[in-house]
């Protein structure tokens, strides 16, 4: 049988002493693309940040797999290291540090390596800019200090590009978007996925419309704290036309 990229497993979450999470099980298998829907205080952005290690999240049962390893008590860069990518949905400034020089350094951590060639490097990011159609002048600008929400979001998907993780986790990546930067987005994950064909994806969002450009192999509905129906693309398409209250 095959492995599963990224299991999580009766998963249970408290914040400030409050369950969010009440028992998430989701399994993503190699090349998969997986969305998870919800309204509002479902518990979508708690997921996102468990799953990045966030020590304000606390697990309180269940587990969280990675490629077979329970990554439940791993912090945060030790999970990065090892190949599974967030994208925010809020993504940080970092003012000071070009967007080359961040991209540069976090490659040579994901790959353990101090001495990652400046000009390969340089040359990498440049052709991905190239595809997702960002200005190469955006290499040299401050990590998301002054971008606008496409930007911040291309910024997103370039990272997941260079640093080629076996799961990516993306966090409402259509949040804020038009529809123009929406497919520029979305095609930019497609293009990642074609060159890392086992490449899993799970892709949190609140509407269908990214699904259009970015058809999901499984559609997951999550609902006070746990998922109350999965099934293939047509899922999302049943929610679009009757909204949350039919699961509620």
């Amino acid at each position: 049988m095959t492995t599963p990229v990224f299991r999580i497993e009766g998963l249970h979450v408290e914040v400030e002493g409050s369950e969010i999470l009440k028992g998430v099980d989701l399994t993503v298998l190699p090349g998969e693309v997986h969305a998870l829907m919800g309204p509002n205080g479902s518990g979508k952005s708690t997921l996102a940040n468990t799953l990045l290690g966030n020590p304000d999240y606390q697990v309180t049962a269940g587990r969280v797999l990675f490629k077979g390893e329970d990554i439940t008590d791993w912090p945060t860069d030790v999970r990065g290291k090892a190949g599974l990518f967030l994208a925010f949905q809020y993504p940080e400034e970092i003012p000071g540090v070009p967007v080359v020089q961040f991209l540069r350094q976090a490659l040579g951590a994901r790959k353990g390596m101090d001495d990652l060639s400046v000009l390969e490097t340089r040359m990498a990011i440049l052709e991905w800019m190239k595809k997702l159609e960002m200005d190469p002048s955006f290499g040299d600008r401050y990590l998301n200090e002054g971008f606008s929400g496409g930007e911040k979001k291309r910024n997103e998907i370039l990272q997941m590009a260079i640093l080629e993780p076996d799961m990516a986790v993306l966090d409402e990546t259509d949040s804020g978007l038009d529809i123009d930067a929406l497919r520029v987005v979305a095609r930019g994950v497609q293009q990642v996925r074609s060159e890392r064909p086992q490449l899993g994806v799970l892709l949190i969002t609140h509407y269908q419309r990214i699904l259009d450009e970015l058809t999901p192999d499984r559609v997951h509905i999550l609902m006070d704290g746990r998922i109350v129906d999965s099934g293939g693309p047509e899922l999302a398409r049943k929610l679009e036309e009757e909204g949350y209250d039919a699961w509620r």
